[in-house]
C-alpha cells in the first residue's frame, strides 16, 4: 500500500546510514588495525554534516544508498585484493583449478561486483566509482612494476569484480536510451566492460615487461600512449562514447557555471559566492576532521613511496578523489565524511601504537578477568596513552558528536505552506485522468506521448517538483532532476529554451503564455493549468531563475539610500511574471486568476512592495501575503461594451482570498474610433462549479466597468471564464 511504501521510505534513510558503520568499521580494520576500524566506526555514527542530514527519518532519497553501496564496495574490493595477494594468486592458478588460491578472492570479487552494481541501481552516475578503481589500478600496476612484484591478484579482482557488475546491469538497461549518463543505458554496459578490457590489458602489459625484462619507468609511458590511443579508437568507433568519456569528469569535478552553479548541491563546497571559503567544510566534517583526513592521506603517500601496500593505496586514491569532488560539488560531502571518518581513525590508530596501546590490549587481556581486577590493570597505564586517549576524544570525537546534535535539531523536507497547498492541490482541482500508480508505455522514438484531454502539468520552479508529485498527485513540469527548466546552458547566442526558467522571467503574459504553449506536445494547447510561486521563487531564488537563462543583467539596479548605494528590484524586475503573480497577485492580467494561498510568514515581500510603490507611484498594500500561492490559467470571459469614441474604460473589483485577505484586481482600455471596448477577465463572480477548479479566492461582488460618469455592475460565470464566453453589457 501507498501507506507502507511512505513509513519504509520514511525509516530506510537511518537505517541505511546506520548501516553505513560496518563497510567503515572493516575498511579501517585492514588499514589499520582493529581500533581503527572501532574509531573509524565511531566517527562515522556521530558524523555531521550532508551524511547526517541524508540519512535521518524521512530523507527519502537516494544518497544514502549511494554511500553504503559504494562503502561496501570499496570494503569487499579492499579484501579482494587483501586476499589475492597474500595467496600470491597467478591466473595460472585459474587456469590450474588450484582453487585454495583461487577461492577467497573470488568470492570477495564477485560480492564487490554485486555491491558495485547495488551502487550503480542507486544512483546512475556510479561510474564514479569505476573511475576510482581504474586510477587506482593505473597506480597499483606502476608500483608494482617498480617493485618487481607480480600484479596478477589485481588483474584477477578487477576483471572479475567488473565483469560481474556488466551483466548484473543488463536488464535495467534501456536500449532507446544510448549511452545516456543519466539513464541506465548501454553506456553502464560499455564502461564496465571497458574496465574489464583495462584490467586484462593493463595485466597482459605488465607480464610482457616482465618476460622481456623492460625497464620500469617504460610501463608508465606505455600505459599513457595506450591510453591515448584507446580513447582515439574509441573517438572512431564511438563519438559518443568518447564524448561522455572527456565530458563526465567536469561534470563531476569542475565548478559549475550558469544555471547549474545556483543548485545548491552542485556548488564547490570550498567557494560562496564566488568567494573562497572553508565553512562549509568545517561544517560538514569539523576543522578537525577536515585536516585530519588530510594528514592521513599525507601519511598514507608517504606509505606508498616507502613501502606500498595495496589497501592503503585503495584508500589513498579514493579519498584523494572523494576530495576533488566535494571540490566540483558539495553534495559529494556525504561521500567524502566515510573518508574523513577512516582518515581520521588511521591518525588516532597511528598516535595509539605510537604509545603501545597495543601493549596495554594485551596486558588488559591477561590480567582482567573480572571487574575486580580492572583496579589492579590501572597501575599499567601510562600518561601518555591516557592523555593520547583524551586527545583522541576531545580533537575527533567531540568535534563531531557535538556538531551531529546541533543538526538533529532541525528537520527537513517541505514546510508546512506547501504541504497545505500540494493537499489542496489533490482535493480541489479536477483529475488530470492519468493513474497515479499506473505504468504508461513509452513512445516509440520521434513520437509524443498521447495525454488524455483532461490531463495538465503544475508550472512551478524545479525544486518543488517532487512534491507536487508526490503529496500533489499532480504533473509538474520541472522537477528536481532538472527536467523542464528550459533557458540557455552555454550563451547568449542560443535559443532560450520554454521551460519554468524562461516562463517565471518572461516580461509580459503574453510572452508567459508563449512558454505555456511551446512545452505542451499538442502546440493548440498550455503546458500547464496551474501555477504555483511562494515568495522565495519572487526574492531569493530569482536570480537561479534568471541563471538558467544566462541573462541575469538589469533585475535589480544600484539606488543611493542616503549613505552607500544598495541594489534593488527594477522595472525588469517587476514586469518579470513571477513578480507580476506573487507580488502583486496577478492584477490586471487577463488569463491567470489566484485560486487559492497560504497563510502568510513575515519575510522580504514587503519590502519589495515598497520598491514599487516608489518605482510606479503605486498604493500595493506593503504587507505580507500568502508563502504560497496557486494561479490557474484560464481562457477568460470577454467583456463587451460600447462608450464614447477613445474613452479611458476601467474595470475592477476587489478579491477575497481564502485567508480573509483582500486585494484589487483592475485592468483599463480605450475603446476605438466606434466606441467599443473589450476586457478579458479571469475570474468568474458566481464561485465554483463541479467538474473544476474548487477555489476558495473570488470577487467579492460584481465586476464595475467604469468610464465618465457611468458605472455598470458585471456578473460573470465560470463557464464564460474557462470557455471564452462573452458577457455584453
Amino acid at each position: 500500500s501507498q501507506d507502507l511504501i511512505n513509513t519504509v521510505g520514511a525509516y530506510f534513510p537511518a537505517v541505511l546510514g546506520a548501516l553505513t558503520v560496518i563497510p567503515v568499521y572493516y575498511i579501517g580494520k585492514y588499514l589499520g588495525g582493529r581500533k581503527t576500524g572501532i574509531l573509524a566506526a565511531v566517527l562515522i555514527a556521530f558524523a555531521p554534516g550532508q551524511f547526517l542530514s541524508r540519512s535521518i527519518i524521512g530523507f527519502t532519497d537516494h544518497h544514502v544508498a549511494e554511500s553504503l553501496f559504494s562503502t561496501f564496495f570499496m570494503m569487499f574490493f579492499m579484501l579482494a585484493i587483501i586476499t589475492a595477494k597474500k595467496n600470491n594468486l597467478r591466473f595460472e592458478d585459474l587456469f590450474n583449478k588450484n582453487f585454495n588460491v583461487v577461492k577467497e578472492p573470488l568470492i570477495y570479487s564477485v560480492i564487490a561486483g554485486v555491491m558495485y552494481s547495488a551502487y550503480q541501481l542507486s544512483w546512475p552516475g556510479a561510474s564514479l566509482f569505476l573511475f576510482i578503481a581504474l586510477v587506482y589500478a593505473v597506480v597499483q600496476y606502476i608500483l608494482d612494476n617498480f617493485n618487481g612484484e607480480s600484479s596478477d591478484y589485481l588483474g584477477f579482482t578487477g576483471i572479475i569484480t567488473f565483469l560481474v557488475s556488466a551483466i548484473l546491469i543488463l536488464p535495467f538497461v534501456h536500449p532507446d536510451m544510448g549511452f545516456s549518463l543519466y539513464y541506465y543505458s548501454w553506456f553502464h554496459v560499455a564502461t564496465a566492460t571497458g574496465i574489464v578490457v583495462c584490467f586484462g590489458i593493463l595485466s597482459f602489459i605488465e607480464r610482457e615487461f616482465k618476460n622481456r625484462n623492460l625497464k620500469a619507468y617504460y610501463y608508465p609511458l606505455a600505459i599513457f600512449g595506450l591510453g591515448i590511443f584507446g580513447l582515439l579508437a574509441i573517438r572512431i568507433a564511438s563519438p559518443p562514447i568518447y564524448s561522455l568519456i572527456i565530458n563526465a569528469p567536469h561534470t563531476v569535478f569542475g565548478v559549475q557555471t550558469g544555471g547549474p552553479s545556483t543548485i545548491a548541491e552542485v556548488s564547490s563546497i570550498f567557494y560562496d559566492g564566488g568567494v573562497f571559503t572553508l565553512s562549509r567544510v568545517f561544517g560538514n566534517f569539523t576543522a578537525s576532521g577536515f585536516f585530519a583526513s588530510l594528514l592521513g592521506m599525507l601519511v598514507l603517500i608517504a606509505n606508498a613511496v616507502r613501502k606500498p601496500k595495496p589497501e592503503k593505496v585503495l584508500v589513498l586514491v579514493w579519498s584523494v578523489l572523494i576530495l576533488f569532488t566535494i571540490y566540483g560539488q558539495n553534495r559529494f560531502a556525504y561521500y567524502y565524511s566515510i573518508n574523513v571518518s577512516i582518515l581520521s581513525a588511521y591518525i588516532g590508530g597511528l598516535l595509539l601504537e605510537k604509545v603501545k596501546w597495543n601493549e596495554l590490549d594485551e596486558k588488559f587481556k591477561s590480567t582482567v578477568k573480572s571487574p575486580a581486577d580492572i583496579p589492579g590493570f590501572l597501575k599499567f597505564l601510562r600518561v601518555e596513552q591516557v592523555l593520547t586517549v583524551l586527545a583522541i576524544v576531545v580533537v575527533l570525537i567531540y568535534p563531531v558528536y557535538g556538531s551531529a546534535m546541533e543538526l538533529t535539531k532541525g528537520t527537513g523536507g517541505p514546510d508546512g505552506p506547501w504541504i497545505e497547498t500540494c493537499l489542496w492541490l489533490k482535493s480541489y482541482t479536477p483529475d488530470p485522468g492519468m493513474d497515479y500508480n499506473g505504468i504508461y508505455e513509452a513512445p516509440e522514438d520521434g513520437k509524443l506521448f498521447d495525454y488524455p484531454d483532461s490531463a495538465y502539468g503544475i508550472m512551478s520552479w524545479w525544486d518543488y517538483g517532487h512534491w507536487i508529485e508526490t503529496i500533489g498527485q499532480r504533473m509538474p513540469n520541472s522537477n528536481p532532476f532538472q527536467a523542464g527548466i528550459g533557458g540557455r546552458r552555454g550563451s547568449m547566442e542560443e535559443e532560450n529554451q520554454p521551460g519554468s526558467s524562461t516562463f517565471f522571467t518572461a516580461q509580459s503574459e503574453e510572452e508567459a503564455t508563449e512558454v505555456l504553449e511551446a512545452i505542451h506536445p499538442d502546440p493548440e494547447k498550455e503546458g500547464a493549468r496551474y501555477i504555483i510561486s511562494d515568495i522565495e521563487m519572487a526574492t531569493g531564488k530569482f536570480y537561479a531563475m534568471t541563471a538558467w537563462t544566462l541573462d541575469t543583467e538589469g533585475y535589480y539596479q544600484p539606488y543611493w539610500t542616503g549613505s552607500d548605494y544598495q541594489y534593488l528590484p527594477s522595472t525588469r524586475y517587476f514586469d518579470s511574471m513571477v513578480s507580476r503573480l506573487h507580488l502583486l497577485d496577478g492584477n490586471g492580467l487577463k488569463h491567470y486568476r489566484l485560486v487559492h494561498e497560504t497563510w502568510a510568514y513575515q519575510t522580504q515581500e514587503a519590502g519589495y512592495k515598497q520598491v514599487y510603490n516608489l518605482l510606479y507611484g503605486s498604493s500595493v498594500p506593503e504587507v505580507d501575503s500568502g508563502y504560497v500561492k496557486i494561479f490557474e490559467y484560464v481562457m477568460g470571459a470577454k467583456i463587451t461594451g460600447t462608450a464614447s469614441p477613445n474613452e479611458t474604460v476601467n474595470i475592477n473589483t476587489t478579491i477575497l482570498t481564502g485567508q480573509g485577505r483582500t486585494f484589487e484586481y483592475s485592468q483599463s482600455t480605450s475603446s476605438d474610433s466606434e466606441g467599443r471596448y473589450e476586457f478579458t477577465v479571469p475570474y468568474p463572480t458566481e464561485g465554483p462549479i463541479p467538474g473544476e477548479t474548487q477555489f476558495d479566492t473570488a470577487p467579492a461582488g460584481a465586476y464595475v466597468v467604469s468610464y465618465g460618469d457611468i458605472t455598470k455592475e458585471v456578473r460573470v460565470n465560470e463557464e464564460a471564464v474557462l470557455n471564452g464566453q462573452e458577457i455584453k453589457i
